[in-house]
């Protein structure tokens, strides 16, 4: 696809009816993308352009006659006073396809609308992809800490085993999360969604490869505990990065994809990316104990943190060649002071019940993914390493399902309802696991089937929408700092379900009973019921083009609360202003009569029309 596809059109233009559609497509692409429309005898070449030289694309889009749209944004904006220019679309013929009306884009940058249009296929897919996987990371190396911590059991019973040393290595990392989405949730904000996402993805291969090599001084035991600690607490940091950065622009660049996949497309990249890593996480343990052997633990465990350094590795290169997201160069606030109070004030209810949500799930979904080894050490008399990390593998399997199915329903749904739906579900399976825990674990691979429904309805539901909605529910200008503060929120009730875990245990009678075994899942189905009423009647529902419909909404409330508009967008004013003179130029000299030379281009509209 040449670059034409994300170039701004400043004048859309018609064919006279006479020509062929073989004419239109032979105009619309530029020498560089079509060999053979280069001359084959030894004359000058000649550009297909009338009026510009060879090689030089206009910044125009041929399209085919009395196919004439209003694009839908025109009219809300005109009533509510926002500056945003008339704009027109139509139906075309673009690189020997058809571009249809969801495929341009109506962009604004100080005032002024700039049709664009949208990339196809791949094109659109590809940046989502880059974005979103890095979130591999924050499902594999949260996973693996449980295997980790069973092998460090194992090997240090004296030290480690029931020490504060297992529960400050497993939960370190989310406080590192905490800081790294509030920190990096500013930062895309204000500097840019690239510079988080290639700092997180820096940060995560140093500090994998740290963990993966923690000494003590002198060869001190404790001393390797403490250098696990504070490594994993940075590693986190780089996790935490992902969300405002990562999740943040890989949702602003589904706005490109076709309608009816953007949510599923978004998930599969974040959610479904998360489970994966658990689910490697899980596996991979059991492999390096096949290789090793059950003699040689202390490679296994320092392996298994050490290949967290592969996911962000892999990524790196493709990372360092994206840009911002359209949407981010015309609605961001980087250049001007955001007007915090009034962000606040329209949206301080929503927040809350995100965060709320996000809070209960993962207080539940991550302490049973980092304790699921330890739950079967109960269920299964004098495990080998095998069986542990066997069945742990069995159970984490039941994540992708769910996740997968939910990404579909949720375009089919709606991300409310289905979130409704699977937190409902997964509620009915807890009690039934509360009730029934003494005759479950009866039968191992009977616990593990329940245990894995449970989890997947966990992730259908809220571990599918509802980073979707916190991603899709805020204004582009402020979009990477709420959805910061809602992650961080939920990766506190992470912190707080994994430090409790055990204390819930206790509680309801002890690890030894079947009873306190039985108290998280009564917990967290009864948290799971709570997620339900709230997601119920507070959280938005959002559409497939929730994104454009939430900037527009956003830019008429400044509006009407006096905040000047025109300031928003990456380009300065002198820039575009330039920029403008330019396009103007080039514009004019493509824009003739039809009966100055056959095959020439007449205007039937601009796309920038002061209202």
């Amino acid at each position: 696809m040449s670059a034409l596809a994300d170039r701004q059109i400043d004048v859309i233009v018609r064919t006279p009816a006479t020509p062929s559609r073989h004419f239109l497509r032979r105009r619309a692409l530029s020498p560089r993308s079509c060999p053979r429309a280069r001359p084959m005898t030894g004359k000058s070449p000649r550009s297909p352009f009338p009026g510009l030289p060879w090689g030089v694309e206009p910044k125009v889009a041929l399209v085919a006659p009395n196919r004439v749209l209003e694009h839908p944004s025109t009219r809300k904006c005109e009533r509510r006073g926002d500056p945003l220019s008339a704009t027109i679309a139509t139906k075309s013929h673009i690189h020997n396809r058809k571009a249809t009306i969801d495929e341009m884009d109506a962009t604004v940058v100080n005032g002024q609308s700039k049709m664009m249009v949208r990339p196809a296929g791949m094109a659109a897919v590809w940046p989502v992809i880059a974005c979103g996987v890095g979130l591999f990371s924050d499902g594999y190396l949260n996973g693996v800490i449980g295997s980790v911590n069973t092998l460090l059991a194992q090997i240090y019973p004296n030290e480690y085993a029931g020490s504060t040393y297992s529960k400050r290595i497993s939960s370190i990392v989310f406080v590192g999360t905490v800081v790294g989405q509030l920190l990096f949730g500013y930062f895309s904000d204000k500097i840019g969604r690239k510079f988080g996402i290639l700092s997180a993805t820096i940060i995560v291969i140093v500090f994998s490869a740290l963990s993966a090599g923690s000494y003590g001084a002198g060869g001190s035991v404790k001393g390797m505990f403490a250098a696990l600690t504070v490594y994993r607490f940075f590693l986190g940091i780089g996790i935490g990065a992902e969300y405002p950065a990562g999740s943040v622009a890989a949702s602003e660049a589904t706005n490109d994809c076709k309608k009816g996949w953007r949510h599923a497309l978004f998930i599969a990249v974040t959610n479904c990316v998360i489970d994966a890593g658990f689910v490697i996480a899980a596996f991979v343990p059991l492999v390096l104990v096949w290789i090793f052997g059950e003699n040689h633990t202390r490679a296994i465990w320092r392996i298994a943190l050490g290949l967290g350094v592969v996911p962000p590795l892999a990524i790196f290169w493709v990372r360092l060649k994206l840009k911002e997201p359209e949407r981010f160069q015309t609605q961001s606030m980087r250049n001007v002071r955001i007007p915090y109070l009034l962000v606040l004030r329209r949206y301080w209810f929503r927040l809350i019940a995100i965060s709320i949500v996000w809070f209960l799930y993962d207080f539940t979904a991550y302490s049973f993914g980092i304790f699921s080894s330890p739950i079967l050490e109960r269920i299964i008399p004098n495990p080998t390493l095998v069986e542990t990390f066997g069945w742990n593998t069995v159970i984490n399997l039941f994540y992708i399902p769910g996740a997968f199915a939910g990404a579909f329903a949720s375009d089919w749904l709606g991300p409310k309802t289905c979130l409704v739906v699977g937190v409902t579900l997964q509620a009915i399976i807890g009690f039934f696991m509360s009730g029934f825990y003494s005759k479950l674990v009866e039968n191992v691979a009977g616990f593990a089937v329940i245990y894995g429904i449970f989890l997947t309805f966990g992730e259908f539901g809220p571990g599918d929408n509802i980073g979707l909605i916190a991603s899709k529910s805020f204004p582009t200008a402020v979009r990477g700092q709420c959805y910061g503060i809602a992650a961080a929120i939920g990766k506190i009730g992470a912190f707080a379900g994994s430090y409790a875990f055990t204390d819930i245990i206790n509680a309801f009678g002890g690890s030894s009973t079947d009873r306190g075994n039985s108290g998280p899942f009564f917990v967290g189905s009864a948290f799971a019921v709570v997620i339900a009423l709230i997601t119920l009647f507070c959280l938005p529902k959002l559409s497939q083009e929730c994104i454009e419909e939430e900037d527009i909404a956003f830019r008429a409330y400044l509006v009407d609360q006096g905040w000047d508009v025109s300031k928003m967008g990456l380009l300065k004013e002198s820039s575009i202003a330039t920029e403008a003179g330019e396009h103007m130029s080039t514009s004019a000299e493509m824009i003739g009569s039809a009966d100055e030379k056959k095959g020439q281009v007449q205007p039937i509209y601009t796309a920038e029309r002061a209202l």
